[in-house]
């Protein structure tokens, strides 16, 4: 059954962002070489990895990620259950495939395919 694997927040400051999140939840947040991209783990019981970036635009939401066995099967029922595709699948190579999508309620989430052969 799909589930959440992934978040992303997007950071005005990333350096103040990191600051708050670690010091709050005791996070630890790396950053990705080569990368504006912030690699987030989790502590607790169940962690769970996200990641941080510089904002892109002035509205842009945290997003989940939740993990699928295909982004195209998703991103097909994701439109003909009413909601849409706001960005196409994209590959992260020798990781996988992502689509961000908008639900009916206008309620962003994004879609993980785990392919290492991804390019």
């Amino acid at each position: 059954m799909p589930t959440m694997v992934h978040f992303e927040i997007p950071a005005d400051n990333v350096e103040r962002a990191k600051s708050f999140y670690s010091k709050l939840f005791g996070w630890e947040i790396k950053e990705m070489p080569g990368m504006d991209y912030w690699v987030i783990t989790t502590s607790g019981e169940k962690p769970l990895g996200g990641g941080m970036m510089k904002r892109q635009n002035p509205g842009q939401p945290i997003i989940n990620y939740i993990d699928v066995p295909s982004v195209d099967k998703y991103a097909a029922e994701v439109e003909k259950l009413g909601g849409k595709i706001i960005f196409p699948k994209t590959a992260i190579p020798e990781m996988g495939y992502f689509a961000i999508c908008l639900d009916t309620e206008k309620n962003t989430f994004g879609i993980w395919e785990e392919n290492k052969k991804a390019k």
